[in-house]
């Protein structure tokens, strides 16, 4: 079944917090869900459908339906794949409305990790209990390690240098600075970048997303309701997850499993990458963008070092803007998991409301993608493109 069209994206809402202390999960919760309702111009009353990740406390869908008020739902979802766990929040309200389960579908997500000084961790996931730990590391390594061997390898085999992954901070760092909640508001340089310290050869500090406290949330509606709203449509037409792990060693690092959910988001919208105008793409490190443009399709693989030198991703003057509020990277990163603010800003851009100084002319279609896990290990990937009606 395809949802091609059968859903809108109607509310929005991103936490200002970027460390909450003194503030619950809980809370967090319920202040992005109520964000979103009125955003979206509807109330509690109005959602019938809810879908939240392992980040949601206690017994998640449950725990929260009663905390926040939710009195008439008749779907629930928790689906967890760690940072893009809500890009597929999105494709499952989707399906689900068009299947006819629900009709206002609300997605929340929100960690405090900085609050709660619970450092990489995700909230919800118990490491300990995967039935491959006796196999790795007696203590797991840190996220960057294994995006310093993606990082390694895409080097050996394409010539991508230090110098290119520079630019997808720089870029980021040219729209943080119009976003008052961003985290790192200063441009920089590439040379700024090399200099930064070095975490994991060949990443270095400034190659690293920020670790933020906060959440957001999304309103996604049968359009025929998105239609009595006073909101510009943005219509769901092509969503695609897949999944990607080691296989026993035989693993390749230079793709990831965008590659399948790209194809399937793109196939279900009857679209290519040269119609995107604007892409959100899950920037845990400057390496995971190079390698989502290369899956994605909006080059070649191997040429992603390519793509993103002189400024090409920076909105006004580069081929494929991307993260114009400043990413993961600059500006928000809530709970470790990434994909929530991409939806947001991608939604911002079709919508015509993001900052004026990024807003992207070609805003008819954009792109919302994220991976969740570790690209040089287990990951899954969501891909989702957005339609401005």
């Amino acid at each position: 079944m395809s949802i091609h069209g059968k859903a809108c994206i109607a509310g929005i809402y991103e936490h200002p917090l970027r460390r909450a202390e003194g503030v619950s999960t809980a809370q967090l919760h319920a202040e992005v869900a109520l964000g979103a309702l009125a955003d979206a111009g509807l109330t509690l009353d109005d959602v019938d459908g809810y879908f939240c990740g392992a980040d949601a406390p206690g017994l998640g869908g449950l725990t929260m339906a009663e905390y926040i008020g939710l009195n008439r739902l008749r779907h629930v979802d928790t689906t967890e794949s760690g940072g893009s766990a809500y890009l597929l929040h999105v494709s499952h309200a989707a399906q689900a409305i068009a299947a006819g389960h629900c009709k206002v579908a609300l997605i929340t997500m929100a960690d405090r990790p900085l609050a709660a000084a619970a450092g990489t961790a995700l909230a919800g996931i118990d490491r300990n209990s995967m039935p491959n730990l006796p196999f790795q590391a007696a203590v797991p390594p840190p996220p960057m390690y294994g995006y310093a061997m993606v990082a390694r390898r895409h080097m050996h085999e394409f010539g991508t240098t230090p110098e290119q992954l520079a630019w997808v901070r720089v870029a980021a760092s040219h729209h943080a600075q119009h976003n008052p909640h961003a985290v790192h508001r200063s441009v920089v340089s590439v040379q700024e970048v090399l200099d930064s310290p070095m975490v994991a050869s060949p990443l270095r500090r400034l190659d690293c997303c920020v670790m933020t406290d906060g959440g957001g949330a999304v309103v996604v509606v049968h359009p025929d309701i998105a239609r009595t709203l006073k909101r510009p449509v943005v219509k769901v037409i092509g969503a695609g997850e897949a999944v990607k792990h080691p296989n026993a060693g035989q693993i390749d690092l230079t793709w990831s499993a965008g590659v399948h959910s790209g194809a399937k988001a793109f196939a279900e919208a009857g679209i290519t990458p040269a119609d995107i105008g604007y892409a959100s793409l899950y920037d845990s490190f400057t390496i995971t963008v190079i390698v989502q443009l290369e899956d994605l399709g909006f080059c070649a693989k191997g040429e992603g070092g390519r793509f993103v030198m002189d400024g090409n991703l920076i909105a006004g003057q580069g081929r494929l803007p991307f993260n114009t509020d400043g990413g993961g990277l600059c500006n928000n990163h809530p709970g470790n998991k990434g994909g929530m603010t991409k939806i947001l800003e991608a939604v911002r851009q079709c919508r015509g409301e993001a900052h004026p100084a990024v807003q992207v002319q070609r805003r008819e279609f954009v792109l919302a993608h994220g991976t969740g896990g570790n690209l040089a290990s287990a990951h899954a990937a969501g891909t989702l493109i957005l339609q401005a009606e």
